[in-house]
């Protein structure tokens, strides 16, 4: 079997290097994740951010059978068009059967960054716990995911229609730290307040990368979250937000979608519900998640270098 984890050449010199690399999860920029040409607008934004901010992206993904860290300009359409997407458990079925093309999630984004040793991932939000876990138990992967892999990362907190309440109350179970960003409350995705504090905050990046170094100092190993809210001006407020995700899990309910396909259900119902709103507020907080996630990297290599 051909080599399952393949890291382009530009990724594996700059980790080595101790240069900064960001890594980004690739079903935010599927049509799973954002329809259309937003896809491809986000993609295009986050990689130059992270580029204006003097580091390199890494671009994670499954194609033709193969697990990826940076993917090359010319397959960018591949990462675009997937139609299927691979959490961490199922990168090797990926692989041993050759998927076309699949866009990795949270959870499959921090392992492939954590085995190509890089520090830092960016994406829009991560997944969590479900508001009717009590009935299903329907967690997503991506808590454990953070908590077991060494990667720092930058989010706009967790997806609006999961229960956001216990999703924070899984991460403190899990002992990941969370940290915001220039924010005093957890970010609901599309939403800047969640009426959830956050346990710490940070302003600069700076000041995240010095909570990183003293993390690994004391030994710690897992992951650290660092929630930035979506830009003020591209922010849909909760209480505009809440009503429709109400009726969209309902529908879902309704209609028997469970798992990884509630979410993009629920995105659909969102986007339509807001008029497209949301789908603006998405490309721009994963661009302003790359930004801040370029410049901890860069934090964080120059304190490496001191």
């Amino acid at each position: 079997m051909p080599s399952a984890l393949r890291i382009s050449p530009e990724v594996e010199a700059a980790v080595a290097a101790g240069r900064p690399v960001v890594a980004l999860e690739s079903t935010v920029f599927s049509r799973l994740g954002l329809p259309g040409p937003a896809g491809a607008e986000a993609l295009q934004r986050s990689l130059e951010a992270v580029t204006a901010g003097g580091a390199l992206p890494a671009l994670t993904a499954v194609l033709d059978g193969v697990a990826r860290v940076g993917v090359e300009e010319k397959e960018y359409g591949g990462v675009v068009g997937a139609g299927r997407k691979a959490g961490e458990r199922d990168l090797p079925v990926a692989v041993a059967q050759r998927w076309a093309a699949a866009g990795t999630t949270v959870s499959a984004s921090v392992a492939l960054a954590a085995a190509a040793g890089i520090a830092v991932f960016a994406t829009g939000a991560i997944g969590g716990v479900h508001r009717d876990w009590a009935r299903t138990g329907d967690e997503s992967a991506d808590l454990a995911a953070l908590a077991r892999h060494p990667v720092v990362t930058v989010c706009a907190g967790a997806k609006s229609f999961l229960d956001l309440a216990q999703t924070l109350e899984r991460l403190e179970t899990l002992g990941v730290p969370v940290i915001g960003l220039a924010t005093d409350e957890f970010p609901a995705f599309y939403s800047r307040r969640s009426g959830l504090p956050v346990p710490h905050r940070v302003d600069t990046a700076g000041e995240a990368a010095e909570v990183v170094t003293a993390a690994r100092a004391l030994g710690y190993r897992g992951g650290l979250l660092f929630a930035a809210p979506v830009p003020e001006a591209d922010e849909v407020p909760i209480e505009e937000v809440e009503p429709i995700v109400a009726s969209a899990l309902a529908e879902a309910a309704a209609a028997g979608v469970t798992g990884g396909a509630v979410t993009p259900f629920v995105l659909e119902r969102v986007a339509a519900g807001t008029g497209g709103r949301s789908l603006r507020a998405n490309v721009a907080l994963v661009e302003d998640n790359a930004h801040w996630a370029a410049a901890l990297a860069g934090a964080l290599a120059a304190a490496g270098r001191d």
